[in-house]
């Protein structure tokens, strides 16, 4: 969290870093990332996996894929687990 002073009267309010943004991913039959979009994943740098809150009744289970694309981008991107759907997550 970061205050926002930039904006008009925005003087104390806070807002969120890094939040995700849901995305398009095509994933092969055993659900790794083949594109991004319409760009092709040249190779997965680093997997990982967070079980989170499971005591609650919205429990966090996210497998993480941060990937290298076609054009020589890197990206990071999740798959929630309890509902299937992909997200985006941006580090600098």
């Amino acid at each position: 969290m970061v205050a926002d002073t930039g904006a008009a009267g925005g003087a104390g309010r806070v807002r969120a870093l890094n939040r995700p943004r849901p995305t398009q991913v095509e994933a092969d039959g055993e659900g790794r990332p083949l594109a991004i979009g319409r760009t092709a994943v040249e190779a997965v740098l680093e997997t990982w996996r967070i079980d989170d809150e499971w005591w609650r009744e919205q429990a966090v289970s996210r497998l993480y894929w941060r990937l290298v694309l076609a054009d020589g981008r890197t990206a990071t991107v999740y798959r929630e687990l309890v509902r299937g759907r992909w997200f985006r997550q941006s580090y600098g």
